[in-house]
């Protein structure tokens, strides 16, 4: 089970620059289905890495999916080689996008974020627009399957 609220608890303690996108972005603005990760695109600068790597060590980041004997260093240097990483830690799953199909790298992706409160946290998070667009992005089926329901929350919004 996800521990929604720590996980994004740990970021912002540290202060890692990062931005909510996905279910959980999609939760945010109002979606009922359910996700069970979190993704995030996040900052690549150095500083951003070392907080990141910080943040998640406690909670012992492995690579999801991947043998359980597979060796895996946690560290910025592992951060700053890679782009993208699926992880599962012992308060959920995590997806760190250094890029997002869409939407670009986190500085590409921040004019269109805002801060908001999300599972108790305050963080940023990718506007409905820019998510409903991330989605198209993605093509995949469950990505276009969440569309309809995004473009309709979005018009509930715009009538209030």
């Amino acid at each position: 089970m996800t521990d929604f609220a720590s996980l994004l608890r740990t970021l912002a303690d540290q202060d890692v620059a990062y931005i909510l996108v996905g279910g959980a972005a999609a939760t945010v603005h109002g979606s009922a289905r359910l996700t069970l990760d979190v993704d995030v695109v996040y900052q690549r600068t150095p500083d951003n890495l070392a907080r990141l790597v910080n943040a998640l060590a406690a909670h012992a980041p492995r690579l999801r999916g991947a043998p359980p004997d597979l060796p895996f260093r946690w560290d910025a240097e592992t951060l700053a080689r890679g782009l993208n990483f699926t992880l599962a830690t012992t308060l959920g799953p995590i997806d760190l996008l250094g890029e997002i199909a869409g939407g670009g790298t986190y500085e590409r992706l921040l004019p269109d974020s805002e801060e908001v409160t999300a599972f108790g946290v305050t963080c940023r998070c990718v506007t409905l627009e820019r998510l409903i667009h991330l989605k198209r992005s993605a093509g995949r089926v469950k990505d276009l399957e969440a569309i309809a329901e995004l473009e309709t929350l979005r018009v509930e919004r715009d009538q209030q």
